[in-house]
């Protein structure tokens, strides 16, 4: 085996980074982009420049010691390698190269003794829980070495949901990105294939459901999402929309819910099978087997194939777990974009609002903004008596009416792309548009425009207190609706003397999770 041509240049830029400073850097390249190959090829250049060079490599699961590990063999089938894992049963504790599990590892710093380099993979999984685990064991492994030990850390999203970006923050272990090669160049190179969003109607309801940690409480959310008739109406449309689907993976948001779904699932005669922490070793390996020999059309799971699991056939992902986590929402949809003979793209259907929530996968922000005003929520007019209500509402703040909702679940479908190429821009229908005065923490304030088409509604902001491009802006904006001069404060704008032009349409543009307002027109 050889290198990709963006895999040598992923090992070129770490040696040059190393050559000019003196941190501990990231890799940064998209599931199933062949990290455990970049990882071989460094590895093998280390030990060509410098023999006695010692490497340790870490993760958190035996499935990617096992897969890393075979890359190297693949790669260099005389390098000097070995395998340290209660896992897989091997305590190659001498290895030059040493695969190993941090768990099983964590407590034998000094069996390990002389060690140059220390790479960890899956660099994002080193979370709250896991960083004391990580610090000890990497700064006894340097105190053994006399400070010389070098860091590095692979990952396809670098950031944490508790704690925003890898390499920045008072508790980072790293401290710059390397090397990042964008996932568009994958898809455009043919190194990943496309993934293609499909519209199911049925969305699960998360509204009641608190969040802990950064993420929705596991139990809240298994509680709110597996229900019997929203999981039928989910897999039906799984049925329908995967017809023409080889091999599908649906990821679920607990371990009831993940056998209920695969019994539904085989009901409709397709054949499927569920893989959870708690399935026996030799039946999670005999299901998955199956699954990419062809043999089994479904596999259900919950929590478990995230990270370290390769099938590149699968061509349909049901995403049925809500997450607040970017990076888990990421590793999900990368599940289904490696490429295998014959397989064009892989559909994926979000029943749980990830795209809306997150916005593309290739555009994701796993930034953590800790001075930010948290956005307003979106809100539905009632019918009867024009009362603003959250979108999640059941029943009217003012007058009690029920709003219609199909199974138990939200209204809002998934529409927004999986990739910011497929953001398409749109002519909506406006009935009305409300004004507000909106306020920002250490802003200026500035006129909220509301267009209401049908029960959706889309937001503007007006800039007419600033000064510079967004009073231009705001110029702008009022001489297409009024021939009065443009008001200097919101107060006036809002005065009832003035009257604005109402637009019939306006094109709308996804970005990310949110939406912009690119086009308006005024003609009948």
């Amino acid at each position: 085996m050889e290198l990709r041509s963006y895999q040598t240049e992923a090992v070129k830029k770490l040696y040059n980074y190393f050559l000019d400073k003196t941190g501990n850097p990231l890799v940064v390249m998209p599931t199933g982009t062949g990290k455990s190959l970049v990882i071989a090829g460094f590895a093998r250049e280390a030990l060509g420049a410098y023999p006695e060079t010692r490497i340790l490599v870490l993760t958190h699961v035996k499935e990617l010691i096992a897969q890393n590990y075979q890359a190297l063999m693949d790669l260099w089938p005389q390098a000097p390698a070995g395998i340290y894992s209660a896992g897989l049963s091997r305590r190659d504790i001498d290895a030059q190269i040493l695969f190993a599990g941090i768990q099983s590892i964590r407590k034998r710093a000094h069996q390990v003794q002389r060690c140059d380099i220390v790479i960890i993979d899956e660099a994002h999984r080193i979370g709250r829980a896991d960083i004391g685990m990580y610090y000890s064991f990497i700064q006894e492994l340097d105190e053994i070495n006399n400070g010389y030990l070098k860091v590095l850390g692979f990952t396809a999203t670098p950031y944490r949901m508790d704690s925003g970006l890898l390499h920045e923050g008072d508790d980072r272990l790293f401290t710059d990105i390397a090397y990042t090669v964008p996932m568009l160049r994958m898809i455009k190179d043919g190194y990943l294939c496309p993934v293609v969003p499909k519209q199911p109607t049925t969305q699960l309801d998360v509204s009641g459901v608190g969040t802990r940690g950064g993420e929705f409480i596991a139990k809240d959310l298994e509680a709110a999402v597996d229900k019997e008739e929203t999981t039928a109406s989910a897999v039906e449309e799984i049925v329908t929309l995967g017809a023409d689907r080889g091999s599908w993976l649906v990821f679920c948001s607990g371990v009831s819910h993940a056998e209920n779904v695969r019994n539904a699932i085989r009901k409709h005669g397709i054949s499927a099978e569920t893989v959870t922490g708690g399935t026996p070793a030799a039946e999670r390996n005999r299901i998955l087997t199956d699954y990419k020999a062809g043999r089994l059309r479904c596999v259900t799971n919950a929590n478990v194939l995230t990270t370290g699991f390769d099938a590149p056939g699968t061509d349909l992902i049901a995403l049925l777990r809500p997450t607040k986590s970017v990076s888990l929402y990421v590793q999900m949809v990368g599940r289904g974009m490696r490429i295998a003979p014959g397989k064009e793209d892989c559909s994926v259907l979000d029943f749980a609002g990830n795209t809306f929530r997150h916005g593309p996968v290739d555009t994701v922000d796993g930034r953590k903004k800790e001075n930010d005003v948290p956005g307003e929520a979106p809100f539905k007019f009632c019918p009867q008596c024009d009362a603003e209500n959250h979108t999640a509402a059941r029943f009217c703040v003012e007058c009690g009416y029920e709003f219609v909702f199909k199974n138990d679940v939200d209204v809002k479908a998934a529409m927004d792309a999986l990739l910011s190429t497929q953001n398409k821009a749109q002519w909506v229908p406006i009935q009305d548009v409300t004004y507000a005065t909106h306020s920002k923490f250490g802003k200026p304030i500035s006129l909220r425009v509301t267009y209401h088409s049908g029960m959706l509604t889309y937001p503007e902001w007006v800039c007419l207190e600033h000064t510079g491009y967004a009073r231009l802006l705001a110029v702008k904006w009022w001489m297409r609706r009024s021939e009065t001069p443009t008001p200097s404060t919101v107060a006036e704008a809002l005065t009832g003397n003035i009257k604005l032009k109402k637009p019939t349409f306006i094109q709308i543009k996804p970005v990310g999770k949110y939406t912009d307002i690119i086009a308006v027109r005024f003609e009948a």
